[in-house]
């Protein structure tokens, strides 16, 4: 099935679902395989990578850097400032050491990757820097709550976040509540992070069995429900080759009425509003 986008705020369209690298890098016997899950990846559409200065404190970066050598404008790059790195010119500095890590001259989204000491107008200043020097193209947000959205829209230029990258699977739903919802009036993308729950859900019976009536995998069915959702961006971590194609799989799962109606069976949306989930 051909690639689904989500819509960024400028109108450039996206993939909906990428590739997460959390954790990929850190071990060297693994490095071969997982360059060439991320390239596999590239091959099938799923050209959006999503990586970060805090993972493997620039190993994934890296590694990433590695993967796309020689591909780099098929990719829709993204990567992340450490909060305690986030004033003016922290990070300025920061998305510089970035891209030296990975091989290129920008990036096309870069995240605040969660909500720290220095205040937000300090740090979207330092994005629309680097959006007027050419080196990020969009900037965005990660792991900041509705609150914490409706006041980052009240800095100067703060109505150009372009997403905000946060935790949800089935179960860690607590984001249809509030966030999703405002984020979908605004048509800003939520980027899922773990959208199978590093795995975890991997190993749930029900759901296994459900994916199996339905001809599907369990981790397709995981993503399916989270590409089900209109502005969502899913980025699963995938560091073999086999699990990127199974990932891939996702994109042919119809969610039906039936479908989603036993998934919340299974795992129940938010009948409140709760603190915003991080790991």
């Amino acid at each position: 099935m051909p690639m689904r986008t989500v819509r960024l705020p400028s109108g450039e369209d996206v993939p909906a679902l990428g590739l997460g690298t959390w954790m990929m890098g850190d071990e060297p016997g693994r490095r071969t395989e997982e360059i060439a899950a991320l390239r596999r990846g590239i091959d099938l559409g799923m050209t959006l990578i999503d990586t970060a200065e805090m993972y493997g404190e620039g190993a994934s970066e890296r590694l990433v850097g590695e993967a796309i050598d020689g591909r780099r404008d098929e990719v829709f790059l993204v990567s992340k400032v450490y909060p305690h790195n986030a004033s003016r010119d922290g990070t300025v500095a920061a998305c510089e050491r970035s891209l030296k890590r990975l091989g290129t001259d920008r990036l096309d989204l870069y995240l605040l990757h969660w909500r720290g000491n220095y205040p937000l107008a300090e740090t979207v200043a330092a994005f629309e820097g680097l959006k007027s020097a050419g080196k990020i193209r969009h900037w965005g947000v990660s792991n900041l709550d509705a609150d914490d959205m409706e006041e980052l829209l009240t800095v100067p230029g703060g109505e150009a976040v372009a997403a905000n990258q946060v935790l949800y699977n089935l179960s860690r739903r607590g984001i249809e509540w509030d966030l999703l919802p405002a984020m979908q009036r605004r048509g800003v993308p939520v980027m899922a992070y773990s959208p199978v729950e590093q795995a975890r859900l991997l190993g749930n019976k029900q759901l296994a069995a459900l994916a199996a009536d339905h001809g599907t995998s369990v981790a397709q069915l995981a993503l399916a429900f989270v590409l089900d959702r209109d502005g969502v961006i899913a980025i699963p971590k995938s560091g073999r080759v086999a699990h990127v194609e199974d990932n891939a799989g996702a994109l042919d799962v119809v969610v039906t009425d039936g479908l989603r109606t036993a998934l919340d069976a299974m795992f129940s949306p938010p009948r409140r509003a709760t603190p915003l989930e991080m790991i």
